[in-house]
């Protein structure tokens, strides 16, 4: 059954050679089509466990597997890293529902926001990349790779905004808003002067951010830093470590507030943000 379901839902996808009972091995066939010079396609095999209802090699690549459809993905070993490695980018599943930001986000921007624009990006990283040296690499190699290179900016740009919004969904949600605890709070505090210094220089990166783009709260070395960026550009490609952002891309806001871009910032630092998500970037940069 899954065998069919896998070939439904993408030509070519891998199917399942093997299955038992919990606990025990399964093999996942992964065959992927290599036509470079008109090779023969390869193919390799993939063990992994089923335990606690889970499927371990997922959930160590923190991939949402809340479907068995997730696995309907081209994956290949590398044979000198000993490492899974996906071979297209997967959207990531929202943490919560489509109208769960309501009335602050509404169900119909999210839909178009996450279920369109999200999409197309991540549909055209995945045609770019397809059948080239970078298939193979995370989307974060790939946007380090291609920052710099005008003849790759198709890539850049499509990779750094499929990273971006998967980011952004991760930095809202429906019990967002107020302050951080602990340790952010008391950096903010040491780095901008107080906590209501800091959400009005963020505001102001948003707000003024001329055409589209992205306002962030970075560290950068031991610091923290309200920074803005242009389209696709990422702090990644600056070295420094994204602990939050908003998108100001008007696709983000528009048919909520329209022009009103400065009340939609207000909103979403008042209301929205994810501070425990925000925190543990925090923590996770300063290691």
């Amino acid at each position: 059954a899954l065998a069919k379901q896998s070939h439904k839902a993408r030509r070519g996808a891998p199917a399942i050679a093997k299955s038992g009972r919990k606990g025990k091995k399964h093999e996942l066939l992964a065959s992927r089509q290599i036509r470079k010079n008109k090779k023969r396609s390869s193919k390799c095999i993939v063990k992994f466990h089923y335990r606690n209802n889970e499927f371990q090699v997922l959930k160590k690549l923190n991939l949402p597997y809340t479907s068995l459809n997730i696995l309907i993905v081209s994956i290949a070993l590398n044979l000198n890293s000993k490492q899974l490695i996906l071979m297209a980018y997967q959207q990531p599943a929202l943490l919560y529902a489509e109208n769960a930001l309501e009335p602050f986000i509404s169900a119909k921007t999210l839909s178009f926001h996450y279920g369109k624009h999200h999409v197309a990006y991540i549909t055209n990283y995945n045609n770019l990349v397809a059948g080239t040296s970078f298939d193979s690499l995370t989307l974060e190699e790939v946007i380090a790779l291609t920052a710099t290179d005008p003849q790759k900016v198709g890539i850049f740009n499509n990779g750094a905004q499929a990273l971006n919004h998967s980011f952004y969904w991760n930095c809202l949600s429906p019990n967002g808003g107020g302050k951080p605890d602990g340790e952010l709070e008391a950096k903010i505090t040491q780095d901008f002067g107080s906590f209501d210094k800091f959400k009005e220089e963020l505001k102001t990166a948003a707000a003024t951010q001329f055409g589209s783009g992205w306002a962030w709260l970075v560290l950068e070395g031991d610091t923290l830093k309200v920074i803005k960026t242009s389209n696709a550009q990422t702090p990644l490609t600056s070295g420094q470590k994204p602990i939050l952002t908003i998108d100001v891309w008007e696709h983000a806001y528009y048919l909520d507030y329209q022009n009103r871009r400065p009340d939609y910032v207000a909103t979403v630092i008042d209301n929205l943000v994810n501070w425990d998500f925000a925190t543990e970037n925090f923590k996770k940069g300063r290691v």
